[in-house]
């Protein structure tokens, strides 16, 4: 069959279409959206305590309407604020918010994640979620403040998730200077925070469980919006020694201590130390006698829970130790702060109702001075010292390791987890800027960096964190059995009574006549010696008596004024006399 040409054939000869089709294409503009692009979701964070500062450890997470506590600590109180038992975080915000508090997650069992709990409860009764040993010594706590019965207690462990309202919180296993320990990480629609806790990476725990640290990498993979991690040992290069390298060491000091009774002094929460005390002394045919009331709930506790492993007729009571010889002895106190009413003290300044220290005694100091406690810790020492006695006390002997990351630790854990924002916590302002810097080294930038302190009240969100505002926060005293009725006024005249002591102007004033019927008497205590400045007191005497003569009216008995003015001009001449200001105290009675 011939082939048919086409048209459009060249080689056939055709001619193609002259006619071509243009195709154009339009770009259609689409109306603008009139509603503004979504918000990314955020997360609310308030800092009650442990920024800024060592100890009192208090933080709340909030999403829309519903809020978590993590821990509620206390710090222990210096010099500066004299009488002063505790302190404890100020409750303002948790009370004002209290229908979106959800529960109070605690991440161990120290007193400054605990020791504020009790004082929380008698404000608001709130669900409290704990590992089992946390709970045991939580309700120590709550017994003696009468709250056991009406607390709810939710026991927890590691690999649990707790739901409170729109956040979901897994318990991660975390190694420290006490068992059942754990950080958090915290799930809500705004993204996953992880809260380390108190931590370090400890290979060889005595406890035999190493930190979690593949789950903290799984979170790092699934993505982790902020990281809160523990600062207090941020200024330490290096790794922190494994807590099994004290044993080793309380071995050979046990072995040098030949016939010599032993005294060991350690943190009173410290139970891996107590766990290796009790070992060694088992292993050196000894006795253990525990002083100190908190040591001894901590012992008590361990063991019925499961975490001492106590043999039997190995512990006795103080009051036995007369019965047996000093090398078939140990003793664990408390006191490793040089604290002032702690048993080391008493035994140290010859005070201590039970326990003579002579030099047949060994003691060692199974700890590191808090910063600030180091002068403490030395006046112990001496005493001891002046007593004939051997101290072990030096970071030589590795008599204690810390229960906190050092640099290399933190560094690693930033690294696993890698965090879109990173936040520095637990520890005063030298340990968070110089955290801030380790992580600026693991690359993070300055901005995806926030150093916060109490009272900080932010938001996090995938474009950053900001300020909102400030919550109520700072300090509240705990003086006896008073919970903040000592105040700024308060500690301000005990320094002043303290420092320059106190005059009392006693005066008696006839009320029709105005004369003076007795006195005016000057009482000088804690200023000078009135049999030594009998010229001194005489002047104020009659300086007294001139201005109450000059000032008082009979008619409008206005005491105020008299007794302002004697406290001025008598703190006048006090001060032109001996260049001291004493508190000038008015005592003025009509009759």
């Amino acid at each position: 069959m011939a082939k048919q040409n086409t048209p459009n054939d060249k080689s056939a000869g055709g001619k193609r279409n002259s006619k071509k089709r243009y195709y154009t294409y339009r770009k259609v503009n689409k109306k603008p959206s009139l509603q503004p692009p979504k918000a990314k979701e955020s997360v609310r964070v308030a800092f009650l305590g442990g920024m800024n500062e060592i100890g009192k450890n208090m933080t709340v997470y909030e999403y829309k309407e519903d809020m978590f506590i993590l821990d509620c600590g206390i710090a222990f109180p210096g010099d500066e604020l004299p009488g002063v038992d505790l302190v404890i975080p100020d409750f303002t915000y948790i009370e004002k918010n209290i229908s979106k508090i959800r529960g109070l997650i605690i991440t161990h069992g120290h007193e400054d994640h605990i020791g504020g709990i009790a004082y929380l409860l008698k404000k608001v009764n709130i669900p409290i979620y704990a590992t089992k040993l946390t709970i045991g010594l939580i309700k120590g706590k709550l017994k003696e403040h009468g709250l056991l019965e009406s607390a709810k207690l939710v026991e927890i462990k590691p690999h649990d998730n707790i739901t409170l309202g729109s956040f979901n919180i897994e318990l991660i296993h975390v190694n420290h200077s006490i068992p059942d320990a754990v950080g958090l990480a915290i799930r809500c629609p705004a993204g996953i925070l992880i809260h380390t806790g108190d931590f370090k990476i400890d290979t060889t725990p005595v406890d035999g469980d190493m930190i979690d640290l593949t789950r903290f990498a799984e979170y790092g993979k699934k993505g982790v919006l902020a990281l809160f991690q523990d600062s207090t040992n941020a200024e330490r290069p290096g790794y922190t020694m494994s807590e099994k390298t004290v044993g080793e060491s309380f071995v050979n000091l046990f072995r040098k201590a030949g016939k010599r009774r032993i005294v060991v002094a350690t943190f009173a929460s410290n139970i891996h130390r107590v766990q290796q005390i009790i070992d060694v002394a088992q292993q050196s045919k000894r006795k253990v006698a525990v002083i100190g009331r908190s040591l001894e709930n901590l012992v008590q506790v361990g063991e019925e829970l499961g975490y001492l492993n106590v043999p039997k007729n190995i512990l006795i009571n103080i009051d036995n130790i007369k019965n047996y010889e000093d090398e078939h002895l140990v003793i664990i106190t408390t006191g490793s702060q040089g604290e002032p009413m702690s048993a080391l003290t008493k035994m140290a300044f010859g005070e201590h109702r039970k326990v003579v220290v002579s030099p047949n005694d060994y003691v060692i100091i199974s700890a590191t001075p808090i910063p600030g406690n180091e002068k403490m810790v030395g006046n112990v020492v001496n005493e001891l010292m002046k007593r004939g006695i051997e101290v072990i006390y030096e970071k030589m002997y590795e008599v204690h390791v810390s229960g906190h990351a050092c640099q290399e630790e933190l560094k690693l854990m930033m690294g696993i987890i890698k965090p879109k924002f990173f936040i520095p916590v637990h520890g005063e302002q030298k340990h968070l800027q110089k955290h801030a810097l380790l992580a600026q080294s693991m690359g993070f930038s300055k901005e995806s960096i926030y150093i916060g302190t109490i009272g900080n009240h932010i938001e996090i969100s995938e474009d950053g964190i900001k300020d909102i505002d400030t919550v109520p926060s700072g300090e509240v005293y705990v003086d006896g059995i008073g919970v903040g009725d000592v105040g700024n006024i308060v500690l301000n005249d005990r320094k002043h009574l303290s420092q320059d002591g106190l005059i009392v102007v006693v005066a008696t004033i006839n009320t029709y006549t105005g004369e003076i019927e007795s006195g005016p008497d000057i009482v000088s205590r804690g200023f000078v010696y009135v049999r030594e400045n009998e010229d001194l007191m005489n002047s104020a005497r009659e300086l007294a008596c001139r201005i109450i003569e000059e000032t008082y009216d009979s008619k409008y008995h206005d005491w105020n004024t008299v007794k302002g003015k004697l406290r001025d001009e008598i703190s006048h001449l006090m001060y032109e006399k001996t260049k001291r200001s004493p508190m000038i105290l008015p005592v003025l009675m009509e009759i």
